[in-house]
């Protein structure tokens, strides 16, 4: 895995394991790899994966069984949908807005483009930035 985003590596596992969690790689109940086995599958340190592990734990989006291993909650789908729109709302549609009365875009306009991407983007295939390791 490639970090180059300005955030910390840990924020960019966490965004890793929502991703894993909303394409359903990660299930509900299922056991996620360990703290050592996923540093050496993204190739950084295991205490920078225990961080992201006790970050997605305090969140509810992961549980501990002692001597057994992380597993995924039952609800961690719909928590991960959550936090996402509301970091979108937050973060990412304002600077969407931003632009497109910048370049003077209409909704119509964009739900066009919208409309174009799904029809290419195949449903059982979105496009991912998941490592090959962890497919």
């Amino acid at each position: 895995m490639e970090f180059d985003e300005p955030k910390g590596i840990y924020l960019q596992l966490r965004d890793l394991a929502y991703e894993l969690i909303l394409t359903g790689k990660w299930a509900p109940q299922e056991r996620i790899p360990s703290v050592r086995e996923m540093g050496i599958m993204v190739q950084v340190n295991p205490n920078t994966v225990l961080r992201t592990y006790e970050l997605l734990q305090r969140k509810g989006l992961i549980f501990n069984k002692r001597g057994i291993g992380y597993f995924i909650a039952e609800d961690a789908v719909e928590k991960v949908v959550e936090d996402k729109k509301e970091e979108f709302f937050k973060n990412i549609l304002p600077k969407l807005f931003r632009m497109m009365k910048l370049l003077k875009l209409t909704p119509e306009t964009i739900q066009q483009r919208f409309e174009e991407y799904l029809k290419e983007t195949p449903a059982d295939n979105p496009e991912t930035n998941i490592p090959k390791e962890l497919l």
